[in-house]
């Protein structure tokens, strides 16, 4: 038990760490994020299709492209320098192209899963194809994107030389899955005929209720402790500048995603059809590496894992990160681990 004087240096202690921090954070303008130099390539519609500058004299010529989740921003593979899924694959002389689908407004409110697989998907995959006279490239599917990106490789395979799948969800409807459990009880055609199109904040601030006490609550008593670096301080506004950064969700795409993959499960239980054509993972047959988080409270491991029982490849690998949804993409255990070694894979299973 704390003495009463252990209590009150503490508090002083803590009043004198924020005084401190205001001064801090009156010195810094802003936050910068994406660290690394991008020129814009492709449009269509809210999407735009990036290609970073390479780092390396000679990058391997089989080029990657990153297709990150729709709700939030996927400048978290850029985050800063040194906390940079995008900046370690260059400097190991990977070729990185990345899908941004922009802010969706009320023109996208009836876009559905079809457009962004066989339109919004294939079409970044062939302006890349042309543009490096290639029948093929590589593809990183991270969380949702991860999904869409199974969907694709599943129904045209023949555009995808290898997959890398990243906390991403495969089986819906796992026991620990606690934001499977949300979505399941969700009554998504009122949802979606009552708003439109579905705010990211609303969003957003579900997945943070999953973990109330350390999403919305410790972590700003433990900011005080960064409050008198300002380059800590930094790290973690940028961080909540992500978080926060959250775009509306396409009413349509919303309901076919919930329905079709949380509700009914269909991508395991092959009865998913998009565009007219069955979506069998089964005809997912190039090398996959399978790459998932310990800790992950969004998409668990038993989400993730059961990858290997459905897809058609023999050539499939697993990375596995010991830490959560968010650690994987900064930290820096996962820069030196999870990073480099998607790159290797990359690198030793590239043929052209």
């Amino acid at each position: 038990m704390l003495r009463p004087d252990r209590i009150t240096q503490e508090l002083y202690d803590f009043n004198r760490r924020l005084a401190k921090g205001m001064v801090t954070l009156s010195q810094i303008d802003g936050v910068d994020v994406e660290a690394s130099p991008k020129e814009a390539v492709y449009r269509e519609d809210k999407l735009v299709l990036y290609r970073y500058r390479p780092r390396v004299a000679d990058p391997v010529k089989v080029p990657l492209l990153i297709v990150y989740a729709l709700v939030n921003r996927p400048y978290m593979t850029d985050l800063q320098e040194d906390r940079s899924i995008v900046r370690n694959f260059l400097d190991q002389g990977i070729d990185v192209y990345l899908v941004d689908w922009g802010y969706p407004d009320g023109a996208d409110r009836f876009l559905e899963l079809d457009d962004y697989v066989n339109r919004y998907i294939r079409r970044c995959v062939d302006f890349i194809t042309r543009r490096h006279k290639l029948p093929a490239i590589n593809l990183l599917g991270i969380c949702q994107g991860g999904t869409l990106s199974l969907c694709f490789s599943a129904l045209h395979p023949e555009k995808v030389q290898n997959l890398v799948t990243m906390v991403t969800p495969v089986d819906f409807q796992t026991p620990d899955n606690t934001l499977s459990q949300w979505y399941r009880d969700l009554d998504v055609d009122l949802m979606v005929d009552t708003l439109g199109n579905i705010p990211g904040e609303l969003l957003n601030w579900s997945f943070l209720s999953l973990k109330p006490f350390r999403l919305t609550g410790r972590k700003y008593l433990d900011m005080a402790d960064l409050l008198e670096d300002q380059d800590k301080l930094k790290n973690f506004l940028r961080m909540e500048k992500w978080i926060f950064d959250s775009p509306d969700q396409p009413g349509e795409l919303f309901r076919q995603f919930t329905k079709w993959f949380y509700q009914e499960n269909r991508l395991i239980k092959g009865n998913l059809e998009i565009g007219g054509r069955t979506v069998s993972l089964a005809d997912v047959t190039m090398p996959v590496l399978n790459v998932y988080a310990t800790e992950d409270h969004l998409v668990p491991p038993s989400a993730s894992i059961p990858l290997e029982n459905y897809v058609g490849t023999k050539d499939y690998s697993t990375l596995t990160f010991k830490g959560g949804h968010i650690g994987i993409y900064v930290s820096g255990r996962a820069q030196k681990e999870i990073h480099s070694g998607i790159a290797k894979w990359l690198k030793a299973h590239v043929s052209a």
